[in-house]
């Protein structure tokens, strides 16, 4: 493989005329020619490892999301990949399968792999961990210190499931959902939902189990036996919405027929096809940019703690009428 020195020689310049074209800098016309001739013609490639060193940066972001599975990761994976690579960076895809062992490795690796900042999905212990001059920027996941964090707004996202329901003609709810040890924004989902049915006097039950949890199935039917008059239900995403769908089904329990349901994430099978039911839809792509806005902030001023919260919407997918 060839080198800067291999390049100098080819050109007959300077090595130091050399790393000015390689990094941008300005040269005698026909220096330049020289140079970008010699690179032409050895097939020369910059190494931006060696580079990054020297500048204490390698234009590398690593994002660590739970799983590659979930549509909502992995859409939010690929729009993180797309701004960066406008950007001139490249982004390290950190897949934890939802163990927290797994978040810790990945974060010590990248810190020690001179990453210039992380973007993570987080549900695990790992604030000791951020005690560092590393750029970091938190999804959904709200640290007692200072740390970046961008946020669907839950809030409003639970009190809007609420409001169209009972726009709906729905007149007793359910919320289902679970929630983590650890703080995360998603709790706001059933705040929002709690906030709106009391100020508005809506008749309405609460399901949050605590993570990891079982016997849904079992709390879901004795909930429905103890009040047979609900008629419109909140799940904390769409996945478990569509799980309750399912639950209640075998139990003779018809959607439309006898509830409606709503779910939050705006889950869809493809970019082409509808939502796979009624959902408040987050704004995959401006969390992207939002969070990559952030981080780049941070990594230019090391002092730089900023959040931000993205609207919501709600959007028709067939299991409300």
């Amino acid at each position: 493989m060839a080198t800067m020195k291999d390049v100098a020689m080819e050109a007959n310049v300077s090595l130091g005329s050399v790393s000015n074209v390689i990094n941008g800098k300005e040269v005698k016309p026909d220096t330049y020619n020289k140079v970008m001739e010699a690179i032409k013609k050895l097939n020369y490639e910059k190494n931006d490892l060696a580079t990054g060193l020297k500048n204490n940066k390698t234009n590398t972001v690593g994002l660590i999301i739970p799983t590659v599975w979930h549509p909502f990761f992995s859409e939010l994976a690929f729009h993180v990949e797309q701004i960066l690579q406008e950007d001139g960076y490249k982004m390290l895809l950190c897949n934890t399968h939802s163990n927290p062992d797994n978040e810790i490795r990945y974060i010590q690796m990248l810190r020690k792999n001179m990453i210039d900042g992380i973007i993570a999905i987080s549900y695990s212990d790992i604030e000791l961990l951020l005690n560092s001059n590393l750029p970091f920027v938190s999804i959904d996941r709200i640290f007692d210190k200072d740390v970046n964090f961008v946020a669907s707004d839950n809030y409003q996202g639970g009190r809007l499931a609420a409001k169209t329901l009972v726009e709906k003609g729905c007149k007793n709810l359910l919320y289902v959902g679970s929630h983590n040890v650890f703080k995360n924004a998603t709790m706001d989902r059933k705040v929002g939902f709690e906030a709106y049915c009391n100020e508005n006097n809506i008749a309405h039950e609460i399901i949050d189990l605590l993570e990891p949890y079982s016997g849904l199935k079992e709390e879901l039917i004795a909930t429905f036996n103890k009040n047979e008059g609900i008629d419109g239900i909140f799940a904390i995403n769409d996945f478990l919405a569509i799980d309750i769908i399912k639950m209640l089904n075998v139990n003779q329990i018809k959607l439309i027929e006898d509830y409606q349901i709503i779910g939050f994430d705006g889950i869809k099978l493809s970019k082409e096809r509808s939502y796979m039911i009624s959902t408040i839809v987050q704004d995959v792509e401006r969390i992207a940019k939002e969070s990559v806005s952030i981080l780049f902030k941070n990594i230019e001023n090391e002092s730089f703690y900023g959040n931000a919260y993205v609207p919501v919407r709600f959007e028709e997918g067939g299991s409300t009428k």
